[in-house]
C-alpha cells in the first residue's frame, strides 16, 4: 500500500464527532481522501462506491452497529483495514470487535499524534491498540495461560479416570471403590469441570494426552 495516499472512512452516528475527526485527519499528510457515514448501513452502501483503505468504526450505532458493519464490510472487501473507535473499554465490546476482524482499537479521546501513529501502523499491515486497552490484553493472556495449565487431581480422581479408561460403568466403579454411584457421578462432574471436557471420552483423551494415568 502507498502510505502517501490513504482513503479513510469515518463511521459514527455523532455528526459533531465525525466533523472533528475529519478535521484532524485532514492535517495528517498520509491521508488523501476522507468520507463519512452516519451508521453501519450508510457505510456499507458508500463502501461499494468508494475506494477505501482504512475505516474508523464506531461500535454503538443505530440501524447497524460497528460489529455487524465490520463483518459485512470484510465480506465485501476482505483486505479492508478497520480500526474500532469507542468511548468504552468494556471487555465484551473489545472482544466482539476483535472477533469481527478489526486491526486496531482506539479510545475516542485520542489526539492527532496517536491517530497518525495508529493509521500508519495499521496501513503497514500491523495492529494498534490504545494504551488504555493493554489491561484487557494482559488479562486475556493470563486467562489463556491458566487455561493451558494442567489442573491438579486427587488420588481418587486419578483412580476414577483409570477405571473409566478400562471401560467400567459408574456402578462398576462405585462397587470397586466401595463408594456410592452418586459419589462417582460427583467425581466425574468435577473432573469434566476441571478439564473443560464434555464427556467421559474427552476426559479419557485428556488424561492420556497429559499422561495423568498410567496405561
Amino acid at each position: 500500500m502507498n502510505n502517501t495516499e490513504l482513503n479513510i472512512a469515518i463511521v459514527d452516528d455523532h455528526e459533531i464527532f465525525r466533523k472533528g475527526l475529519k478535521m484532524v485527519l485532514g492535517k495528517i499528510k498520509i491521508v488523501s481522501h476522507i468520507y463519512e457515514a452516519c451508521d453501519g448501513e450508510d457505510f456499507i452502501q458508500k463502501l461499494k462506491i468508494n475506494d477505501t483503505d482504512i475505516v474508523l468504526m464506531d461500535i454503538e450505532m443505530p440501524k447497524m452497529n460497528g460489529i455487524e458493519a465490520t463483518k459485512e464490510a470484510l465480506k465485501i472487501k476482505p483486505n479492508l483495514k478497520i480500526i474500532a473507535l469507542s468511548m468504552f473499554k468494556d471487555d465484551e465490546y473489545i472482544q466482539s470487535m476483535l472477533d469481527a476482524g478489526v486491526k486496531g482499537f482506539l479510545i475516542k479521546n485520542i489526539n492527532k499524534d496517536i491517530l497518525n501513529k495508529a493509521i500508519t501502523i495499521v496501513a503497514n499491515g500491523q495492529v494498534y491498540y490504545s494504551e488504555e486497552l493493554w489491561g484487557f490484553f494482559t488479562k486475556k493472556i493470563n486467562t489463556q495461560q491458566r487455561k493451558n495449565e494442567i489442573p491438579k487431581f486427587t488420588k481418587r480422581e486419578k483412580e476414577i479416570m483409570e477405571l473409566l479408561y478400562n471401560g467400567m460403568t459408574n456402578k462398576e466403579i462405585a462397587e470397586k471403590l466401595f463408594v456410592s454411584e452418586r459419589t462417582v457421578i460427583g467425581h466425574k462432574s468435577n473432573l469434566l469441570s476441571k478439564t473443560a471436557c464434555k464427556n467421559a471420552i474427552g476426559l479419557i483423551s485428556f488424561a492420556l494426552k497429559n499422561k495423568i494415568i498410567d496405561v
